[in-house]
């Protein structure tokens, strides 16, 4: 696997997105904006929490090669909860939160998963998007709507304080043979065809492959510059695009 990305953050704040690569693996996560005048219950921002768990499972991807994913998540978040358990409210449902997605290779077969929005594309022929849609299903998206399908039956599941949480991730495996490119995005980077529509998944892949991750983000930071007002979501977010060679 030959590795590549790039990671900005929102224009004049700090980024609250996380991405490390090792030999043979990739780890993202997008953290998830706290609303304004939202408790959270916890003195750390998006910010700490998605170094502290990406880090985590990097070191677990790093030292465990042969754990399932899922497992690797769920102790990231365990021990994640353990380090401000006594500090902040872990029960408060509006907690920092965060997507994560990650690929590992192992022998003959790429791993992966995701746990929220952000996602994973792969061309071995024929393009192959996996991405967890369910916060896009909700019934509201009030502040209390959201609050009540965060982490529960029927809602959508994030990485937070619940570890049981990482079991709710979609998981599989695509051969390596005949496998040539992947992204690995959060939605900051995703967005050129999933909310503006400028572009198919084929053509994202051979952005990436010709142009690099630099210039999907400069293309995505010039779309939303000039873009009109959108019904549901944030005009710029971080965007971090991880591109893959197999």
């Amino acid at each position: 696997m030959q590795v590549n990305y790039v990671s900005e953050a929102t224009p004049g704040r700090e980024n609250e997105d996380f991405v490390a690569a090792g030999p043979g693996w990739v780890v993202l996560l997008d953290g998830a904006t706290a609303p304004p005048g939202v408790d959270s219950g916890c003195r750390h921002d998006p910010v700490w929490l998605v170094r502290r768990l990406g880090g985590r499972i990097a070191a677990l991807l790093a030292l465990e090669e042969g754990r399932p994913l899922p497992d690797l998540v769920a102790e990231a978040i365990k021990v994640t909860g353990e380090a401000h358990a006594g500090t902040c409210d872990l029960e408060n449902p509006d907690s920092p939160s965060a997507t994560v997605s990650l690929l590992r290779r192992r022998d003959g077969a790429v791993e992966w998963y995701v746990l929220a929005d952000s996602p994973i594309v792969m061309d071995a022929g024929e393009i192959r998007v996996f991405r967890d849609d369910r916060v896009d299903h909700l019934p509201s998206y009030t502040l209390e709507g959201v609050r009540r399908s965060r982490n529960s039956p029927g809602g959508f599941w994030v990485a937070s304080t619940k570890p049981e949480a990482a079991y709710e991730g979609l998981t599989g495996e695509v051969p390596v043979e005949g496998l040539t490119r992947a992204a690995v995005l959060s939605d900051g980077a995703s967005r050129l065809v999933e909310r503006f529509e400028h572009m198919g998944w084929d053509d994202l892949l051979r952005l990436l492959d010709e142009e690099g991750p630099r210039e999907l983000v400069r293309r995505t930071r010039a779309v939303e510059a000039s873009a009109a007002g959108r019904p549901r979501g944030k005009r710029f977010d971080d965007a971090t695009a991880v591109f893959v060679r197999f």
